[in-house]
């Protein structure tokens, strides 16, 4: 199936996305947070700029994927962007890639295929109505907001991780209206500049992004990509369900879909404790060299 292939490269383009967006973010002042002066400021450095260019090469293969599947195939897909991110950050960042590491990215790659065979999720073709839409509008800002307010509570690595959370979302309402989008410009081309859906996915789209740099500026790469990449195909598979009529094995099937998430979630987890200590274990020789430098300079 076509929408696969693609959704993998949408998933590469996001990861790199990741890398270059944290490494423009890394160094912007806390007083930026949840302020216009962020983006900015961000926009003057290059490698946010190849970040912002990544992402809407992201963007596109996933508009062309979700054109042919449904987003409980596609969104899922979107998870090997986790291994992808954690590769490229340990290249660009410079520590070294452990067997810990891979084998947390075979549990989760696992945790996926399981998830995915065991589903059998199928496309819907339900049209949802205007109500149904602002429902899920409603739901969606409301959980986004509590999220925020929590994290805006927060310092650190827990506040870059509710904000990857509350990114996630935005990113997963927005397919949904992409995937709407979608079909309006297959069925009437002209009508898409006309249509609701197109500018709400241009407006999600921009929450989404302006969530995302504040969770790169408040935290580590570590702490934001999983709870990025985890919950935007679990809130996807949700939307497509109760949105587009998508369909999802039920029954004996649950046992190894409710698996498959378990050996996503572990293998998330030990993906970014075992990064996160490599990292740190880095900054605490970087730190002792700095200091042994300065007493033989003294």
């Amino acid at each position: 199936m076509i929408a696969v292939p693609l959704a993998l490269l949408a998933a590469a383009c996001n990861a790199i996305a990741s890398v270059l967006q944290r490494r423009a973010a890394r160094t912007a002042p806390a007083s930026e947070a949840f302020r216009l002066t962020l983006i900015l400021d961000l926009i003057r450095r290059p490698s946010w700029l190849g970040g912002i260019l990544a992402l809407t090469g992201g963007f596109v293969f996933q508009a062309a994927a979700l054109g042919f599947g449904g987003l409980s195939l596609v969104q899922p897909l979107l998870v090997t962007e986790l291994p992808i991110a954690m590769v490229l950050g340990a290249w660009t960042f410079r520590f070294p890639v452990r067997p810990v590491t891979w084998l947390a990215v075979g549990i989760l790659t696992s945790g996926l295929a399981m998830f995915l065979i065991a589903a059998g999720p199928a496309e819907g073709h339900e049209v949802p109505e205007t109500y149904v839409w602002w429902l899920a509008a409603v739901v969606t800002a409301g959980l986004v907001a509590v999220v925020v307010a929590t994290a805006r509570l927060s310092r650190g690595e827990p506040r870059a991780a509710l904000l990857g959370v509350a990114a996630a979302l935005a990113f997963a309402f927005t397919a949904a209206l992409m995937k709407e989008t979608i079909r309006i410009l297959t069925e009437d081309p002209p009508a898409v500049l006309t249509s609701w859906f197109f500018y709400s996915m241009v407006a999600a789209g921009l929450c989404s992004v302006f969530l995302l740099q504040n969770a790169f500026q408040s935290g580590t790469l570590v702490a934001v990509q999983p709870a990025l990449t985890v919950t935007d195909p679990v809130a996807s598979i949700l939307f497509g369900v109760a949105l587009f009529g998508e369909d999802v094995r039920s029954g004996p099937w649950v046992v190894p879909e409710a698996l498959g998430i378990g050996l996503i979630l572990y293998g998330s987890v030990l993906l970014s404790r075992s990064t996160a200590d490599l990292v740190r274990a880095q900054q605490v020789t970087q730190t002792g060299s700095r200091e042994e430098t300065r007493r033989r300079q003294s």
